[in-house]
C-alpha cells in the first residue's frame, strides 16, 4: 500500500500567532510531526501543505518536501481540511504520482509517534476499512455527567444524564472523543466520495498521556508538561532494560 502523508500547516492562526511553528521545548511545533513522519516505516512520501513561506522554510529545514504552496483560496479561516487534501492529491496525480491512501498529519498534535502512523496503516490494510481515525477515552468528562444551565442559573439534567447522581464511571458506557493525531483515508473515499471518514471507519486508540491538541496558548503549556512526562517515562523504560 502506497500512503501519502500530508502535513497541513496554514499560516493565519488566530489563537496562537504562527501556531504551527511556535516553540515547544526548544523546537518548532511542526518539528514533532515532521520527525514522527520521517521515522515512519509505512509512509511512502511526506509533503507539507502550507500557504505561508515562513512555515515552508521551516519545513524544508526539517527536510520535509514542499512541492508547492497552497492557494490562498484554500487557506482561509473557514477552509475545511477535505479540499486542502484533495488539492494536494490532484496536483501530485497530475505529475504522475498516485497513492492508495492519504494520512493527514496535523502539527497541532505533537505527541503522535511513528508507531501510531505505522499501526494505523497496518490496521487500514488489514481490515479493508475506508479510514482509521484516532480517539481517546473521554474519562472523567463523560457526557452523562454533563448538565445544562438555564437562564436563571438552575442546573438541568439533559436526556442523556447519568441514571443516578454520582454514578460510577465504570458503570457508564464507554465513549471516545476524536483526538486528531490520526486521519488515514483511502484515496477513493477522499477523492470520489468527498469524505475523510467514509462509511467504515476504524478507531486508533490514543492513551490520554499522548492525546494533545494545541489550539490556545495554555495548550502549549500542557503539551510541554506531557512531553516532559512522556520523555521521563520512556527514559525509565530504557533504564529498566
Amino acid at each position: 500500500m502506497r500512503v501519502l502523508g500530508i502535513i497541513t500547516a496554514r499560516g493565519g492562526s488566530k489563537g496562537i500567532p504562527a501556531k504551527n511553528i511556535a516553540p515547544l521545548l526548544g523546537k518548532p511545533l511542526l518539528a514533532y510531526t515532521a520527525d514522527a513522519a520521517k521515522q515512519s516505516r509505512r509512509l511512502s512520501r511526506v509533503v507539507l501543505s502550507t500557504d505561508d513561506e515562513a512555515i515552508a522554510e521551516v519545513g524544508r529545514t526539517l527536510q520535509v518536501e514542499v512541492p508547492f504552496l497552497r492557494p490562498p483560496a484554500l487557506a482561509r479561516d473557514d477552509t475545511p481540511t477535505l479540499p486542502v487534501l484533495q488539492d494536494v492529491v490532484r496536483r501530485l496525480e497530475q505529475a504522475g504520482d498516485r497513492y492508495d491512501a492519504v494520512f493527514t498529519l496535523q502539527p497541532t498534535n505533537p505527541l503522535r509517534r511513528p508507531d501510531d502512523i505505522d499501526g494505523a496503516i497496518d490496521l487500514l490494510e488489514r481490515t479493508g476499512a475506508d479510514s482509521v481515525i484516532s480517539f481517546v477515552d473521554v474519562g472523567e468528562r463523560h457526557p452523562a455527567r454533563m448538565k445544562s444551565i438555564d437562564a436563571e442559573g438552575r442546573v438541568v439534567n439533559p436526556p442523556f444524564a447519568e441514571q443516578v447522581e454520582g454514578q460510577r464511571r465504570q458503570d457508564l458506557p464507554k465513549l471516545y472523543l476524536r483526538e486528531g493525531s490520526v486521519y488515514l483515508t483511502r484515496r477513493e473515499v477522499l477523492m470520489e466520495q468527498n469524505s475523510i471518514q467514509g462509511s467504515d471507519c476504524r478507531a486508533w486508540i490514543m492513551p490520554p498521556q499522548r492525546a494533545c491538541n494545541i489550539d490556545e496558548p495554555f495548550d502549549l503549556f500542557l503539551a510541554e508538561q506531557m512531553l516532559k512526562y512522556n520523555q521521563a517515562q520512556d527514559s525509565g523504560e530504557t533504564d529498566r532494560r
